[in-house]
């Protein structure tokens, strides 16, 4: 038994190393199957890669298809460029032309509106109080300033005095460019101007004729670039105290203390029509694009719009005494003023004043005797909500600025200037950049009496505007 065991034993390790040699011989080939399956792993690694991210390997593939886009796809794809480019070029012109559209469709209104006479721009909100410093003082005149008028460019501005000269100025400089001298009583057949006081003046709205009237019954017609004289127009039988020229024609109107309204024709040399109807002397005369003019009747306590092509006038009551000023805010609203110390605004749809302000600049006097300082002239810029009025006296002459509410149905005062003397003359620019007084020692109409300290001459106040201010800061 042993023996056979033995043997079995000696078979089976005989076998095993057959087994180790033929390991040992097979080297090469167990190698080869190894790096077999490390490539097997790899590849399937990348399989797994590729299957976890199919966007990538899909966009790949598009961008490869893009690459190779035929001629008639490329022709497709400019072509729709082309028309998206056209469809934007049109969306920007639609907008531009929307947006003139709204400019012009806002312009035509404002055009209607001011020919009704209910164009109100609200702009009162934005002045703000002139600093004093600003404030420029052109002297030239020796005798009190009487009227003043502002070229239709804002250049230049004329002014006329009781020492019956006229002055042209340059609003910029403040430098005199002509004097147009006055005349002593006598000389009116060999001198060329005014040899009375001169009380009020106009300028037509392309600025080719300047008029001036004075206490002698004369108006003159000067040519305001050069200041040589044109024509003399003769016919009222008392002082010539209010010219105005409708806007965008040269016709004339003319009030006289004579008590009428005269109608001239400047550029033909023409006498047109009298109108008749105030019962005192009229102080004060203004028109604007229509063919109507609005006058003050001074004592006779009333306001008259003469409707010329109707051939008939309204006729408004309100104030308490002399209605010294009046001025047109727009061509159905105008402001007045008289020595009862009283501003009011008026409509011509009603006989009574809208707005009323009493004693807007004061009083003055002993207790119980206090007197009202009269208003003694008035200007408002047009088509807006500022008016402005100045008052005569030694105890409160000033300039005072107003807002008008809406509807001009009541007054607000904004702010008030302060300066000596009489405040015979109020014009402001076209463009609201400033306001312009004529200050002398005597009213315009009169020498009841004489404030020494005060100077004879033109103010020119800035009118400032909160909104160019931040303009400015930023």
């Amino acid at each position: 038994m042993s023996f056979f065991i033995k043997k079995q034993l000696i078979d089976t390790a005989v076998n095993k190393g057959d087994l180790k040699r033929k390991s040992k011989g097979d080297d090469g080939k167990g190698r080869s199957r190894k790096l077999k399956k490390r490539m097997d792993e790899e590849i399937s690694s990348d399989s797994e890669n590729e299957s976890a991210y199919p966007n990538k390997q899909l966009q790949e593939d598009e961008d490869e298809e893009e690459i190779e886009e035929t001629p008639q796809e490329k022709k497709l794809r400019l072509a729709k460029l082309y028309l998206d480019q056209l469809r934007e070029d049109e969306d920007k012109t639609a907008e531009q032309e929307s947006f003139e559209a709204d400019l012009i469709a806002e312009r035509l209104q404002e055009d209607v509106l001011e020919q009704k006479g209910k164009l109100q721009r609200m702009i009162a909100k934005e002045l703000i109080a002139p600093d004093p410093a600003e404030i420029k003082l052109l002297r030239g005149h020796k005798l009190s300033v009487t009227c003043l008028i502002i070229s239709p460019d804002e250049k230049y501005i004329f002014s006329a005095s009781k020492d019956c000269s006229i002055i042209k100025w340059e609003v910029e400089s403040g430098k005199k460019v002509h004097k147009i001298a006055g005349g002593r009583k006598g000389t009116e057949k060999r001198h060329v101007g005014h040899t009375t006081h001169i009380l009020c003046m106009a300028i037509s709205s392309d600025g080719k004729y300047l008029a001036s009237g004075d206490m002698n019954k004369l108006i003159m017609i000067w040519d305001p670039m050069t200041c040589n004289h044109l024509y003399t127009f003769k016919g009222h039988k008392g002082a010539i105290s209010g010219l105005a020229f409708r806007r965008g024609t040269y016709t004339l109107y003319s009030a006289s203390h004579d008590r009428s309204v005269k109608v001239w024709s400047v550029d033909e040399n023409a006498y047109v029509e009298t109108l008749f109807g105030h019962q005192d002397n009229i102080t004060g005369l203004d028109c604007l694009s229509r063919e109507r003019c609005v006058t003050a009747g001074g004592r006779d306590r009333s306001i008259r719009v003469w409707k010329i092509a109707e051939e008939s006038q309204l006729v408004f009551h309100g104030h308490e005494g002399s209605i010294d000023c009046v001025q047109l805010i727009n061509e159905e609203h105008m402001v007045s003023g008289g020595d009862d110390g009283s501003i009011s605004i008026w409509t011509v749809n009603k006989k009574r004043p809208v707005s009323t302000v009493k004693q807007a600049h004061g009083s003055h006097g002993n207790t119980g005797l206090e007197e009202p300082n009269w208003v003694s002239s008035v200007a408002a810029l047009l088509n807006s909500d500022i008016v402005a009025s100045g008052a005569s006296g030694s105890h409160n002459s000033s300039v005072q600025l107003w807002k008008c509410g809406q509807g001009f149905r009541s007054l607000e005062l904004l702010f008030s200037v302060p300066m000596a003397g009489f405040v015979n003359s109020l014009k402001f620019s076209n463009s609201g950049k400033f306001l312009v007084a004529g200050v002398g020692q005597e009213h315009r109409l009169g020498r009841w009496w004489r404030i020494k300290e005060a100077r004879n001459g033109l103010y020119i106040i800035p009118l400032k505007r909160k909104v160019q201010e931040k303009e400015v800061v930023e």
